[in-house]
């Protein structure tokens, strides 16, 4: 794969990382801003949505169903997709749990795994933002079979999601009937469709379109050929944003929590955001320029690591000890790029080198 066509791709996770950073600051902000600006910053947690529609297209393009060859590969492929997120996760989360002002010891085998997320009430133990990591590893899980129903028809991908789906949701509701399921594992439905994978595999699903369609494997994506890709895709984020926040209750509230909105998050944000890879990829403009740019790429390298510590426990740690008008925005992206250098890349080399696969 000719990973110079990827660059403005892996410079826009950084855009990704940005907008979670402003809205989970936005609180500090808020007198000074107007409120049509306020509107749409309320929504910035779609910059998660851009994480998960970017490994949809990524891993689809990479691996499809390469996987599912032998038992062998499939447990390659696992192995490297865990060294990509769990060390430097793991390593932040331990840090947590022996600082006794934060953990103080209590170490949890459910959030070293992940299977936290599934929790409406353990989901933001921990890393608060992990719950994420949950519903990114389900999908990489699933991606291989995924792949191969894609390859089949389109359609019985898409009704294997739904079933998905409807087994999260049964599973939750059976749990309740046994025990009450004190801990509300896929349940209620709100976090189900909001913080899982089964109410977030559309973010995902067109990611591996926009892949298939690279390959020239789905034709009826007829958008390829459509210009200025680039520029529809991101003003229709900004202006999907937009109308989420026309269904918010109020400052403090997000326009997905009104059904409508919700349905604009899941079905309409994710077409205009492989809109904006696919121009990224295959136009040249000022957009594909800025981000593929040495310095956007390697702020979207160390994006991971400033996803893990721009908010929780690193974050509040720093905060003792400094704390700067752009809430440590500068300061954060620097310790990330550290973290980046001296151990995420490391560690995710070496398990490449080690289980011999080239992965970009």
């Amino acid at each position: 794969m000719n990973t110079k066509r990827f660059d403005a791709l892996t410079g826009m996770r950084a855009l990704a990382a940005s907008m979670v950073f402003v809205y989970h600051n936005r609180k500090y902000w808020r007198s000074n801003l107007h409120p049509e600006i306020l509107r749409i910053i309320n929504e910035f947690h779609i910059g998660v949505s851009l994480f998960f529609v970017l490994s949809g297209f990524l891993l689809a393009f990479t691996y499809g169903e390469k996987p599912l060859q032998s038992k062998g590969e499939y447990r390659k492929y696992l192995l490297v997709r865990m060294a990509r997120i769990f060390p430097l996760y793991w390593l932040i989360l331990t840090a947590y749990y022996i600082d006794p002002r934060f953990g103080n010891y209590d170490f949890s085998i459910l959030t070293y795994t992940l299977t936290h997320g599934f929790s409406n009430v353990l989901n933001l133990k921990g890393i608060a933002q992990a719950w994420s990591l949950s519903v990114e590893f389900t999908f990489y899980l699933l991606l291989p079979f995924l792949c191969f129903l894609e390859n089949k028809r389109l359609i019985y991908l898409v009704v294997a999601l739904f079933l998905c789906s409807g087994i999260f949701w049964l599973s939750g509701e059976l749990w309740y009937q046994i025990n009450g399921n004190p801990l509300q594992f896929f349940r209620p439905i709100k976090f189900l469709l909001g913080s899982t994978f089964a109410g977030r595999w559309s973010e995902f699903l067109a990611g591996i379109i926009l892949a298939r369609a690279l390959k020239g494997k789905t034709d009826w994506m007829l958008f390829w050929d459509f210009k200025c890709k680039t520029w529809v895709g991101f003003l229709g984020i900004i202006g999907t944003a937009y109308l989420i926040g026309l269904f918010q209750h109020d400052i403090f509230h997000h326009g997905t929590d009104h059904p409508i909105g919700y349905l604009l998050h899941m079905l309409l944000l994710p077409i205009f955001i492989i809109f904006a890879l696919a121009g990224l990829i295959d136009e040249k403009t000022v957009l594909s320029k800025f981000f593929s740019s040495k310095f956007l790429v390697l702020l979207g390298n160390a994006s991971f690591a400033f996803y893990l510590i721009h908010i929780s426990y690193v974050n509040v740690r720093l905060r003792w000890l400094w704390i700067g008008p752009d809430r440590n925005f500068i300061v954060l992206w620097a310790f990330s790029i550290i973290l980046y250098w001296f151990f995420e890349k490391p560690i995710y080399d070496f398990v490449r080198k080690k289980i011999g696969r080239s992965i970009p």
